[in-house]
């Protein structure tokens, strides 16, 4: 049987032609075009994370298209993958160290760029149930330094309530944390720390381990304080008063372990990064950074105007 010719050609065009909407209408979510999705990467940090986190969350909702994807694990590692390139902002509770500075320049051929996002009282934690109220630099260090000489409560007048012993239990941070780093240089005085203290790996485990050791000291970000630990006023001398480490303390620099709060970034901002950072220096961001328990720029800048 001969069929007339084109038949096939004409079944094809047919088909296709009905597949062709169907197509069209599959990679088409909802009839509309489908926004990209950026990605910025946050990491540095434990300081931070909390308050990255809250920013990332919050920022989501003013800018559902950018995606903020927020790892902690110390300033060091931060800066560490900035030096690779593999992320976007390092968060640092310490300054950038020159070597590291130099570093970043000679791996990616960029500056780094330091931003003040808030600022930090880092504040001393002891057991709620502990009868101490202040203590100064000299006794931490003596505490904390490699050669210290204070290993018991005892040593420096303190009894504790319900406990069988008063050996000081040191609770510390890893080495590539910004807040050991930190504590080392302003306390120890680039000293190295003594061997056999607890060192955790962020902020939030050291006011826990504090709260449930009753001999236990520790340091961390203000912004981890809770209803079971305590807070220890700081003296830069034992002859000088103490401070507590409030925001008031800490804007007119009384408290003497206050420090900034930064950001790097490879390089000047641009594009979305810059747009989030933006975002992080306004009213939005900053009352962010109060509400973490933080100390917000803006506030700094009111007292020195």
């Amino acid at each position: 049987m001969n069929r007339k010719p084109g038949c096939c050609g004409l079944i094809v065009r047919l088909l296709l032609g009905a597949l062709v909407p169907l197509f069209l209408h599959c990679g088409d979510s909802g009839g509309g075009s489908a926004k990209k999705q950026t990605t910025i990467q946050v990491k540095g940090s434990d300081t931070m994370v909390n308050v990255a986190q809250a920013w990332a969350e919050a920022y989501k909702k003013v800018q559902p298209s950018i995606e903020i994807e927020v790892s902690g694990g110390g300033s060091g590692v931060g800066i560490a993958a900035l030096t690779k390139g593999s992320i976007d902002i390092a968060t640092c509770s310490r300054n950038m160290k020159t070597e590291e500075r130099e570093e970043v320049k000679s791996n990616t051929g960029k500056d780094p760029v330091e931003f003040v996002v808030g600022f930090d009282a880092l504040a001393v934690f002891v057991h709620k149930d502990n009868p101490i109220d202040s203590i100064s630099i000299d006794d931490l260090d003596r505490i904390y330094d490699e050669k210290g000489t204070i290993s018991k409560w005892s040593q420096i007048g303190i009894a504790i309530p319900g406990s069988r012993h008063d050996k000081i239990v040191r609770v510390s941070r890893q080495s590539s944390s910004g807040t050991y780093e930190f504590f080392r240089e302003v306390v120890l005085h680039k000293h190295d720390f003594r061997l056999g203290s607890c060192d955790m790996n962020g902020s939030k485990e050291v006011t826990e381990l504090v709260a449930n050791t009753k001999t236990a000291i520790g340091y961390s970000g203000m912004g981890y304080v809770t209803p079971h630990v305590k807070m220890l006023k700081i003296k830069k001398s034992p002859a000088d008063p103490a401070y507590a480490p409030t925001v008031e303390n800490t804007l007119n620099h009384a408290y003497p372990l206050g420090r900034s709060l930064l950001m790097y970034t490879p390089g000047e901002p641009a594009g979305a990064v810059k747009a989030f950072l933006d975002w992080i220096l306004s009213d939005a961001g900053q009352r962010i950074v109060e509400q973490t328990g933080f100390v917000p720029i803006k506030l700094v800048q009111t007292i020195n105007r």
